[in-house]
């Protein structure tokens, strides 16, 4: 998938303008020494250097001679992740450096938000020329291959939920895939259609069987040493429920449901662009739940690679089934860590907002390591547990396992417990995810987000011991 956006720090230059990055009470000695020129000016307009707010400063023949911007009181930048990249958006085009007295954290934050501001998704307006954007000088002691690779991931992860499914289909999901394993010099394998029954993926096959676009299992290989990580996402392209058909207000965004499957991606990218030394896996299970006669159908049961039985009572839960078949596949070769990340349940939701992103994991050490990584990469994750004694709610009696239990309660935790039948050995993380972002934000606009794969990227060491 070509982009139009790219992603770069400007080179260090006494051409760059200051941009003064001011907390609330950082103002009056920045009005009564380097800013004293400005002092009125500023004063007149009101600048009180609130979270993102910002100001051009005038040289005395009416260019810019840098600007001003406020970083806000720690409550508010609590409330808002990235909240100075709304001063971007004030900023003319040309090179900036940031002055002031962030830490390295926040420096760190604030470059990341620079780069995901530029961000644009323009496919369908070919028309529209990009307006040149301001660009920052990396900040001394931040990484900006790292941020890099992170902001080219997330874009690769937004084009990818933000297309259309006329335009992402499980052929043109497979596409982009095996371009990101030529980009890399990863290998790439696809096992489409009526293969899928040969090669014992009945419930990948089930669930795609009625879309005229075949079911795919897809499978990116990268790296020959060190441990062994494998990270598998649902790629349902688009979602109608199938024959428990969904309200028009339900399929309106179920062009996202491929969003584990982005989010993957996008994460896949930034460990090979930095060449961190682990033996990757991808695996995502590509499909479209649509409605024909051979959808599959209330009270059928499958027989899934593993050998356990699932009655389906609910057709529109047909991410955990493509998802099982994927992850007893990828159990097969013992990873040491195994990851899932899906656009899984509305239960999700209604816990946690479309901000966090839930995760499921039965090792504190994977934990500590999420809380840890999610703070260094602004990704916030919230832990949700593996309840035992809901797991007889995942058995209907007739067979091993039920799709969609008429428990009532708890729709994200009875999913989770239901994957987690499907995975032996491996150190295991799953991921409920939104993928969606409902209103414009800082560095995040509306539309499709990636959410956990900076959390997970910045845990791996401690997760991988690299």
């Amino acid at each position: 998938m070509s982009r139009r956006v790219t992603f770069a720090f400007a080179d260090p230059s006494p051409a760059a303008k200051p941009l003064h990055v001011l907390r609330p009470e950082d103002l009056p000695l920045f009005l009564n020494g380097p800013g004293a020129p400005w002092a009125g000016w500023l004063q007149a307009s009101g600048f009180e250097a609130g979270l993102g707010e910002v100001r051009l400063l005038p040289a005395a023949d009416g260019s810019v001679a840098g600007a001003v911007a406020g970083y806000g009181t720690a409550a508010a930048r609590r409330r808002l992740r990235f909240g100075l990249a709304k001063a971007v958006a004030g900023l003319p085009s040309g090179d900036w450096q940031l002055s002031g007295t962030l830490d390295g954290l926040e420096k760190t934050e604030a470059a990341l938000a620079w780069l995901l501001s530029g961000y644009r998704f323009d496919r369908y307006r070919p028309g529209r020329k990009p307006a040149a954007r301001p660009r920052l000088v990396c900040p001394e002691g931040v990484n900006p291959a790292r941020l890099i690779a992170m902001a080219e991931g997330e874009a690769l992860t937004r084009d990818l939920i933000n297309t259309p499914a006329e335009d992402m289909g499980p052929a043109e999901l497979e596409a982009a895939m095996a371009a990101l394993a030529t980009e890399f010099g990863a290998s790439f394998d696809a096992i489409r259609g009526e293969d899928l029954l040969a090669r014992n993926f009945p419930m990948i096959h089930a669930v795609g069987r009625a879309s005229p676009r075949a079911p795919r299992l897809l499978d990116l290989r990268w790296g020959t040493a060190g441990p062994r990580l494998t990270l598998v996402g649902k790629g349902v392209c688009f979602d109608t429920g199938g024959l428990n058909l969904k309200p028009s207000s339900g399929m309106n965004l179920m062009k996202k449901d491929m969003g584990g499957a982005a989010t993957v991606l996008g994460l896949a990218r930034m460990v090979m662009a930095l060449g961190l030394p682990v033996q990757l896996r991808v695996l995502v299970p590509a499909v479209e739940n649509l409605v024909a006669g051979n959808a599959i159908k209330p009270k059928d049961i499958l027989t899934s690679r593993k050998g356990l039985t699932v009655e389906v009572n609910d057709t529109d839960a047909e991410g955990r089934l493509v998802l099982a078949d994927a992850l007893a596949h990828a159990c097969e070769a013992a990873p040491d860590v195994l990851v899932s990340m899906a656009t899984l349940t509305g239960a999700a939701r209604v816990a946690v907002g479309p901000d966090l992103a839930p995760y499921y994991t039965d090792d504190p050490g994977l934990a500590a390591a999420l809380e840890t990584g999610a703070k260094a990469g602004f990704d916030p994750v919230w832990r949700m547990p593996f309840h035992d004694p809901y797991e007889s709610v995942i058995e209907p009696g007739i067979a091993d396992l039920d799709n969609a239990p008429g428990f009532g309660f708890a729709g994200s935790i009875t999913a989770a417990l239901f994957l987690r039948r499907f995975v032996e050995g491996p150190r295991y993380i799953h991921f409920d995810i939104y993928g969606h972002t409902p209103t414009d934000q800082p560095a995040r606009p509306k539309g499709g987000v990636g959410q956990g794969a900076r959390a997970l990227l910045e845990g791996l060491a401690e997760m991988m011991q690299l």
